[in-house]
């Protein structure tokens, strides 16, 4: 049975006095049975050591940690009913692959009989039973992680956890062994947290993503809640690749007639009661065309097979266009470029705040 977890306004501190040092500061995330959650963040953000956490490897400096209901805040990690999944892999490199599956087995006492079946079984699910007598240093990298996979998966825990576990492995793996993490949560329905700081990692995985910066959460959702209305500059920046386009500049008339007006051009938009605003434009939502007022010169092209993304430099920064593949243009080419009301996202230019 999938369980609950609750982070109820957990804070770490390291350090005391003058030198403290405030890493996490009181999280709360309410996380459903059999959800996905991925903390997603830069290096120091605080989503590994919120993960430890939870874990049991560190302890808060306040708040609760509840596990179906029930406060494991001083309870060891072995006593938490948790699995977790490193960036190394940390299997046994003197045991074969079925005796590392069912190592925690054997560590639990469970009848050979039941470690056995329980072993094939997880095997069976991560599609590596031809594997089961080799050894770790006869797998790939993409094979040694299912093992670490499995040896988790065979206790049933009530939470998986996963810190970074694709980081060490290529592209093409990367992309494999997410379809199989996704395909294995569906199969087994466990509770799941998984650390990032790839943006792709976070969107393609989780049901929600909880976006993190300096030890705050800064917004929780759903993959597409997140995309199409982030609640800051940040996470607008973070999530989203290439990266969202920021156009700050001044509301001439707010309203569904209104205009906005910038260094080097002007757009009529809905606009909102502002003075002063950031508007945020997606690469796919701005156009390139051939007579728009607004205008830039081409300085990079690039081509990635589905799509080609267009750099158009401007007088208010370089902006990403993302065009079909057929799309005939030339580095140095002068183009405008349009944007259209259905996909605003309007920020405030002091604070980073969404707007509306």
């Amino acid at each position: 049975m999938a369980a609950s977890l609750q982070i109820a306004g957990i804070r770490k501190v390291y350090g005391k006095g003058d030198r403290a040092v405030e890493v996490l500061k009181r999280i709360e995330i309410d996380v459903a049975p059999g959800e996905f959650l991925i903390l997603v963040g830069p290096s120091g953000c605080g989503k590994s050591t919120l993960l430890n956490i939870i874990a049991g490897l560190e302890e808060p400096t306040e708040g609760e940690l509840r596990i179906a209901g029930k406060n494991v805040v001083g309870v060891a990690p072995a006593q938490r009913d948790i699995a977790m999944v490193f960036q190394s892999y940390a299997l046994y490199p003197t045991m074969s692959v079925a005796d590392n599956i069912g190592f925690a087995l054997e560590m639990r006492k469970v009848p050979k009989p039941v470690r056995q079946k329980r072993i094939q079984e997880v095997a069976v699910m991560l599609q590596i039973e031809h594997l089961l007598d080799r050894r770790p240093a006869q797998l790939s990298g993409g094979q040694r992680q299912r093992v670490a996979m499995g040896r988790a998966l065979a206790r049933d825990p009530q939470l998986f956890l996963f810190d970074e576990p694709l980081s060490n492995l290529d592209a093409k793996l990367r992309v494999e062994m997410r379809a199989e993490i996704k395909r294995l949560h569906h199969v087994s329905g466990i509770t799941s947290v998984y650390v990032t700081h790839d943006q792709i990692e976070a969107m393609t995985l989780g049901s929600r993503i909880a976006v993190m910066k300096d030890g705050v959460l800064q917004q929780i959702g759903t993959p597409d809640a997140i995309y199409r209305r982030p609640a800051n500059m940040y996470v607008a920046g973070f999530i989203g690749s290439p990266t969202m386009n920021f156009i700050t500049g001044k509301i001439q008339t707010a309203g569904d007639d209104g205009k906005f007006v910038f260094e080097g051009g002007s757009l009529d938009l809905i606009c909102p009661a502002a003075a002063q605003a950031t508007l945020g434009q997606r690469p796919e939502h701005i156009h390139l065309s051939a007579d728009a007022p607004w205008r830039g010169e081409v300085v990079l092209v690039e081509p990635t097979g589905a799509d080609t993304y267009v750099v158009v430099k401007t007088d208010v920064g370089p902006i990403t266009v993302r065009v079909p593949p057929s799309t005939l243009i030339q580095v140095g080419e002068q183009i405008g470029l349009t944007v259209s009301s259905k996909h605003n996202n309007w920020f405030d230019t002091q604070t980073g705040l969404r707007m509306t």
